[in-house]
């Protein structure tokens, strides 16, 4: 492996991954500062399951943290925002949030329900050809590929 030095001396010699990752990571985190991302990688963690399920964590900017959630969660957190600041500085270590602010919008990983599937006729030749097939695996996932392929239609 090369060292540190070595591409200095030899200019085809590979970089160290070490030399690579300020360039790589700089462009990040001007949009977004490292305890923001420590943030909401960890928000479960740090708030619990239950919060966190219906609220996410947006950007932290001059020592506020802004939230999304719904309005009568808000209302849970504005209550709740001391013990919330306590336990996001603990996790850090240091003072990296001083406010919340609310935003009124369902968060990213709220769970949509999922759309019905059309019913979906085959056309008779497709079905003749399937009832030709001995019954099995293969035909089954023929007629499941054929429903997929008709239904888009």
């Amino acid at each position: 492996m090369a060292q540190d030095g070595d591409h200095r001396r030899f200019p085809t010699a590979p970089l160290p991954l070490s030399a690579l990752i300020p360039r790589l990571t700089r462009p990040a985190f001007r949009k977004r500062s490292p305890a923001g991302a420590q943030l909401m990688a960890d928000w479960p963690a740090i708030i619990g399951p239950a919060l966190a399920a219906v609220t996410q964590p947006l950007r932290v900017t001059a020592g506020t943290l802004t939230l999304a959630c719904s309005g009568p969660v808000a209302m849970e957190l504005q209550h709740l925002a001391p013990e919330l600041i306590g336990r996001i500085n603990a996790h850090f270590g240091r003072t990296a949030v001083e406010r919340l602010r609310f935003v009124q919008q369902a968060p990213a990983g709220a769970p949509r329900a999922a759309p019905r599937p059309r019913p979906v006729e085959l056309p008779a030749p497709v079905t003749a050809r399937l009832a030709e097939m001995p019954e099995g695996e293969l035909r089954d996932a023929l007629a499941k590929l054929a429903l997929g392929v008709y239904r888009k239609r």
